[in-house]
């Protein structure tokens, strides 16, 4: 779903920086060979992804699905020097795609992916984390973000993706639809969370930028 005009759209990337060739290179292969592209951050998400990264420049950023690995090389272009990006994904099928990518990129010896999941990684990783990034499966959404606000440090950031679930949670959910009514509750709940700042974003399916007080 698309949250502004069609034409819109087209001048904000038209105006927003161009990804870099790798990442050009990455989206088109995930559309041509990857089952459900849309999940992939893509051009202006990707660079609005990059942007908040060189902006707090983390020393460790944890991302939970990884997908093709397009997100996790735009965050990780805002690294600290000597710093890393652990990425989280259940899927090993694409593994030796995403570390394709990952070695085209430069990035071997910051991205670490971890196949598994994300629940039980968590428990296995240790220290602190600057910027955390949720986007996989919305069941566990409310999981991981208790689970990780604790592991990140005062004026660390969490930023959490699909949060407009094309447009579903503005209207009553389904009984059967378990995503939309997890969303909405976890909405408000980070809006009432007194030991955070959020802004919620309606860029492509809505991302919540969070900011530990």
């Amino acid at each position: 779903m698309e949250f502004i005009a069609e034409d819109l759209d087209k001048y904000v990337c038209e105006h927003t920086e161009k990804e870099p060739e790798v990442l050009y290179q990455l989206n088109r292969e995930t559309h041509l060979n990857i089952l459900q592209p849309r999940m992939l951050s893509g051009h202006f998400q990707g660079r609005f992804l990059s942007m908040i990264s060189h902006m707090i420049k983390p020393k460790r950023i944890l991302e939970l699905g990884t997908y093709t690995g397009y997100s996790a090389i735009c965050l990780a272009e805002g690294l600290a020097e000597g710093g890393e990006l652990i990425t989280i994904d259940c899927n090993d099928e694409r593994e030796e795609f995403v570390n394709k990518y990952i070695e085209l990129s430069g990035n071997r010896g910051k991205i670490f992916p971890v196949i598994g999941d994300a629940m039980e990684q968590i428990d296995l990783l240790e220290g602190e984390f600057d910027l955390v990034f949720i986007d996989a499966d919305k069941a566990n959404y409310p999981n991981y973000y208790e689970k990780l606000i604790n592991r990140i440090p005062t004026g660390g950031y969490i930023l959490i993706d699909n949060v407009l679930w094309s447009g579903k949670v503005v209207k009553e959910a389904k009984p059967n639809d378990r995503d939309t009514q997890t969303l909405q509750n976890l909405n408000s709940r980070i809006a009432e969370d007194q030991r955070v700042e959020v802004v919620l974003l309606p860029i492509r399916d809505g991302l919540s930028l969070i900011r530990k007080k």
